[in-house]
């Protein structure tokens, strides 16, 4: 069962959503505790899964991913049959980065990042409309980003 989480706690959840990579000292000095609890209350958070992963957030530009697309998705069926493959073969194209399932228009929103135009292209030719239960496909091409975070704003919330 999850504790209820604290005043600490939620200050460590927003201090390791900013970076993560920050040492157990210099979080406890931050807080004004000695690295023990703090680095206990690490460990809680993360076995209780408040904190699921670490991770590196890339610059895709920098990387040659100068491309974001967002995709809405109908299948032409709903059984759980053409759901699961539908998942399971979107899972497999890496340059999927996420993929949601929605209400609304569309089945399945996904978000891509490619390299350019042509490569959006050749996702498209060589992959995505080879899926047999594919119904249609709308997309929409992102020509700037304003804002981007996986950071959750714990105020709001807790």
């Amino acid at each position: 069962m999850a504790h209820t989480l604290d005043k600490i706690d939620t200050q460590l959840l927003d201090i390791l959503q900013k970076d993560s990579n920050r040492t157990t000292k210099s979080i406890a000095e931050e807080l004004g505790m000695s690295t023990s609890p703090i680095f206990e209350r690490i460990k809680k958070l993360e076995k209780e899964g408040y904190i699921e992963k670490y991770v590196a957030v890339l610059n895709p530009k920098k990387i040659g991913l100068k491309l974001t697309v967002f995709i809405g998705i109908t299948l032409q069926g709903h059984t759980r049959s053409y759901l699961e493959k539908f998942v399971k073969e979107i899972n497999g194209f890496p340059e999927v980065v996420e993929c949601h399932r929605v209400s609304g228009n569309f089945d399945y929103l996904l978000k891509l990042v490619v390299e350019d135009i042509e490569a959006y292209e050749t996702f498209i030719i060589s992959k995505l409309t080879l899926l047999p239960y594919l119904g249609n496909v709308q997309s929409l091409i992102a020509m700037s980003t304003s804002k981007a975070t996986n950071a959750i704003d714990l105020s709001r919330v807790l």
